[in-house]
């Protein structure tokens, strides 16, 4: 009874035990990695997939997935580049730029999911194709330089915190409230838990995965441009396998690949930093750079499978209440 009890805590509380483990695993190897400045260094890398993590929660809520943020990520950043470049647009207008693209992009992706009923995974994958494509065309396959003045956002600092921290913090705290305290929110996990049921409830379940899909695509956009304003440049690859990196944080953060289950707030936070956490981590200690893509790996290969055993068990305790029910 006592392991069985432990087995569940450890399942409900994978994330946290995950991130604890890793934590005091690299700080035992290397007294850098427990420096503060490490640690800030950490999460501010880590803000703008992470931002990216938050919308593709949403998406993978309803129990869809979304293969196009890296794209969108591209798109949005060239589009606010050039707006910057070209038309000497301020930084703030450049990111609601970006963001408009996003949307646009998420709304297209909407569109063909929900209007045409189209498979998420079919649809995403063309769109990951198709959103470069514009972007090449746009850009002739050059990088655009970005201004001075979205380098010294990047770089500065507010309230003493860097401002890519700040905005992911912000977007978390955001994404959190939505998810949990809004009617939006209860629809998006009941759509993920039950679509039938759902919509037998009266749940609008197509207005429910257009919100999901324009959330995300509006955080790729920005998770884009928080990136590009610390790296100063958006070239041709900018944001390729990002969202892999995106859904490996929703998922270890405690998000389900089946819909239904998952939390912004500690969850896809805790695992967008987790697996920033583990690529600095392992620079500290110097390992083979060859390797490094093969630990985290094999990191997010255990979440899945933790997310897999505890789809197994959910299912098994409902059959349990069933029978219970029919008896």
């Amino acid at each position: 009874m006592n392991l069985h009890r432990i087995t569940n805590f450890a399942l409900a509380h994978a994330p946290a035990l995950l991130f604890i483990v890793i934590f005091m695993v690299f700080g035992a190897l290397s007294d850098r990695f427990l420096q503060f400045q490490s640690f800030e260094n950490i999460v501010k890398q880590a803000s703008f997939i992470g931002i990216v993590a938050i919308g593709m929660t949403f998406v993978m809520l309803t129990g869809g997935i979304d293969l196009s943020v890296g794209t969108n990520m591209y798109l949005s950043s060239v589009i606010a580049g050039l707006l910057m470049r070209d038309f000497g647009v301020s930084p703030a207008i450049a990111a609601i730029g970006a963001m408009a693209t996003g949307f646009v992009f998420g709304g297209i992706n909407a569109f063909f999911i929900v209007r045409l009923r189209m498979v998420p995974f079919i649809v995403t994958l063309g769109m990951l194709v198709a959103g470069r494509g514009v972007g090449l065309l746009l850009t002739q396959s050059r990088g655009v330089i970005l201004p001075n003045d979205l380098l010294t956002f990047g770089a500065g600092r507010t309230f003493g915190l860097p401002n890519p921290i700040i905005v992911f913090l912000l977007v978390a705290v955001l994404g959190h409230i939505v998810l949990t305290r809004t009617r939006v929110g209860r629809h998006i996990y009941a759509v993920g838990n039950d679509i039938k049921a759902a919509t037998r409830a009266g749940i609008a379940v197509g207005r429910t995965l257009v919100s999901a899909y324009l959330v995300c695509g509006v955080c790729a956009a920005l998770g884009g441009f928080i990136s590009v304003s610390q790296l100063g440049i958006v070239n041709a690859g900018f944001g390729e396998f990002s969202e892999l990196y995106a859904i490996a944080a929703a998922v270890l953060g405690g998000a389900s690949l089946f819909g239904g289950v998952g939390t912004v707030l500690p969850g896809t936070v805790l695992g967008a930093v987790l697996i920033q956490m583990v690529q600095s981590g392992l620079v500290f200690l110097r390992v083979d750079i060859y390797l490094q893509p093969l630990v985290q790996s094999a990191i997010i290969l255990l979440a899945v499978v933790i997310d897999s055993v505890r789809n197994r068990m959910i299912t098994l305790r409902s059959r349990r209440k069933i029978r219970v029910d029919e008896e």
